[in-house]
């Protein structure tokens, strides 16, 4: 699967992987506030901005793997690896299957445990909805979640664009990244394995992964720090951009020295 991505500036190589159920159009602060320190790479996962779907069954393996094509593709070794929510699912997928390639790792607002059995039978039920109804279950049941209580009530511009970028997702894509999502396994094991950097970034309004599932991850990781950001839910990249970007700068920074 050869997926589209846009990347901006040299250097350090960090691969950024979005949210569900977005596209990479999501990281722009991230692309323009980081493109003069390193090498961006933002890709659309499969089925999601300009990626296309494919025929493989639902799981985060296949998404795992077309990342390790895209860094062949772009005659990339290894690299700093950050994903928020999906992405971050994706980012664990990628370090169980490939972690020779991870230099350090950025978990946002994900968590590292499987779906319980009622989350598991909601996602399945959200894929089935969508492919019958369109873009609806979504924008009623999925966007209010993403969104802190903050942005809510004060952000309009980004609760609008946050909208937009929802009802853009092709239903198919939804559809089979929730089922994907839906499958995955425990990855506290693979991140107890990797000895490398870890940064965790949790919003302190995250209602779906909350301060503590960060803390879970930010523990289980070696070399894992956790950095709370106030006044953002689950986006936090979009809704407190500022933020989010200074503390991966701050990463990175620390990596180089």
């Amino acid at each position: 699967m050869e997926l589209a991505y846009r990347e901006v500036g040299t250097g350090q190589p960090l691969v950024l992987l979005h949210a569900f159920p977005l596209s990479s159009a999501m990281w722009l602060a991230q692309r323009e506030g980081l493109g003069h320190r390193c090498r961006v790479v933002t890709p659309d996962q499969r089925g999601f901005g300009g990626s296309d779907l494919g025929d493989d069954e639902p799981s985060l393996d296949h998404c795992a793997d077309d990342l390790a094509q895209l860094l062949d593709r772009l005659a990339l070794d290894r690299v700093v690896l950050g994903g928020l929510s999906m992405g971050g699912y994706v980012a664990m997928a990628f370090l169980r299957r490939h972690p020779e390639r991870v230099a350090g790792l950025v978990l946002a607002d994900t968590k590292a445990a499987a779906d319980p059995g009622a989350a598991r039978a909601n996602r399945l039920r959200i894929a089935d909805a969508v492919l019958a109804d369109g873009s609806d279950v979504l924008l009623e049941e999925v966007l209010p979640a993403l969104l802190g209580s903050t942005t809510t009530t004060s952000r309009a511009g980004v609760v609008g664009r946050v909208r937009g970028l929802v009802q853009a997702a092709p239903p198919a894509a939804v559809a089979w990244a929730q089922r994907a999502m839906a499958a995955r396994p425990d990855s506290f094991d693979t991140l107890r394995g990797f000895a490398g950097p870890a940064l965790v970034v949790v919003g302190d309004q995250d209602v779906l992964s909350p301060v503590a599932d960060g803390k879970a991850m930010a523990d289980a990781l070696p070399a894992g720090r956790l950095a709370v950001l106030q006044e953002a839910g689950h986006l936090t990249a979009v809704e407190t951009p500022e933020a989010f970007t200074e503390q991966v700068a701050g990463f990175l920074a620390g990596l180089e020295s």
